[in-house]
């Protein structure tokens, strides 16, 4: 159906109104003879407008003839009808051919290329790595091996699970999966250690199977020996196991930060002003001057690409740059003020790092005067579990 009305606007169609009292009957006609009509919209009980392609219109003078309706054409659309109407302004429809064998031209080149992280991660250097594998702005389509560039991007980092390419008008969209980094999975056969993931002070220590190589107080690094994958019998003698067991660990999280005495902070004065410039494909044009008025500024550049349907880009675009006056101002803080800004900054990243807060056992405050300003410790102690297998290889 889609298709038949995109020929019949190539062909031209005109909208017609109906008016009778056998409209249905009108309606049945029609499709019976395999006339192609959309858009319908009846006024009341007797009278429809519909669109009909101009090559059927002898057909539906003699179908309103034999329902007893008459039928008159409201409006012509169609490329013949828009030809016919700019014959004269010969520029306009030359323009008109012109942007139609661009927009041709252009429908074999990728103009923009959207990334997709499958599940809201973010990837850090995939887009600089897809244009490096060979998919670029301005790549010819027919050029493009997508295989080959998923291939390469994939080989060269460990990071992502999937990734896909799929070219849409003018689009290629990417659409990748990280990969999550899993801990080596030792078969429950083999024989293994459990050592410590992190750094802390042990508070509780249980083996289930194995030797126990650490106490109660002990303070352990990454790394150390907690139970032994070996049990030694009287009779037995030593045997090695898979280890088992549960450890549970005080471990610390420390955060800095320096605070300057007279530190300078910037304030935005809420003036803002707008630069705008046409970009075509690699060729820019400026539409304003690139000096601003303001001495001191912050700077936000927004590129909107022209595009004609939801995939179909072109290669220009237009960049908005916002420019955001800002004074900076020198704070006179007093040490204690200082101390307490600085505190609760890095209390707030803890906070924001440490998923399990009812296990926080202890909070730990050091500060230090220097000559231009004071450092900040805060460190967390909090209790969890650790410990990790190690496969022991003989």
């Amino acid at each position: 159906m889609l298709i038949k009305i995109l020929i019949n606007y190539i062909i031209g169609y005109i909208r017609i109104s109906v008016e009778g009292y056998y409209i249905e009957r009108f309606i049945n006609i029609c499709r019976n003879n395999k006339i192609t009509i959309w858009n319908l919209k009846r006024d009341k009980n007797v009278k429809l407008e519909l669109n009909i392609g101009i090559k059927d219109l002898r057909e539906i003078a003699k179908i309103s003839k034999q329902t007893k309706c008459k039928f008159k054409i409201i409006r012509k659309r169609g490329l013949p009808f828009l030809f016919n109407r700019y014959k004269k302004r010969k520029i306009f429809f030359a323009f008109l051919i012109f942007m139609i064998i661009v927009l041709a031209i252009s429908s074999n080149f990728i103009w923009n290329i959207e990334i997709i992280d499958e599940n809201n991660e973010q990837i850090e250097n995939i887009y600089q790595d897809v244009l490096d594998a060979g998919l670029s702005i301005g790549k010819l389509k027919s050029k493009l091996n997508t295989k080959e560039i998923i291939n390469e991007i994939r080989l060269d980092r460990d990071d992502i699970a999937w990734m896909g390419i799929e070219l849409k008008g003018t689009n290629a969209i990417v659409k990748v999966v990280k990969s999550t980094s899993k801990p080596e999975i030792i078969d429950e056969q083999d024989y293994c250690n459990i050592v410590s993931d992190k750094k802390g002070i042990i508070t509780k220590i249980n083996a289930q199977n194995g030797t126990i190589a650490a106490k109660v107080g002990d303070t352990v690094n990454i790394g150390t020996t907690l139970i032994n994958g070996w049990m030694e019998g009287k009779y037995t003698g030593i045997r090695y196991v898979h280890a088992r067991g549960e450890i549970e660990a005080k471990v610390w999280y420390t955060k800095t930060k320096k605070m300057l005495y007279n530190p300078t902070e910037r304030i935005e004065t809420g003036n803002i002003e707008n630069k705008y410039r046409i970009k075509i494909n690699n060729f820019e044009i400026n539409l304003s001057k690139r000096l601003s008025k303001f001495k001191i500024y912050d700077t936000i550049e927004q590129e909107n690409k022209f595009k004609i349907f939801s995939d179909f880009y072109l290669p220009i675009s237009i960049i908005k740059t916002t420019n955001k006056e800002v004074k900076e101002e020198q704070k006179d803080y007093t040490i204690e003020e200082l101390k307490l800004l600085g505190i609760e900054e890095l209390q707030k990243e803890l906070d924001n790092e440490i998923e399990n807060k009812e296990r926080i056992v202890n909070k730990i405050v050091n500060t230090y005067e220097k000559d231009d300003g004071i450092e900040l410790y805060v460190t967390y102690e909090v209790l969890e579990n650790i410990g990790i297998n190690e496969k022991i290889v003989f």
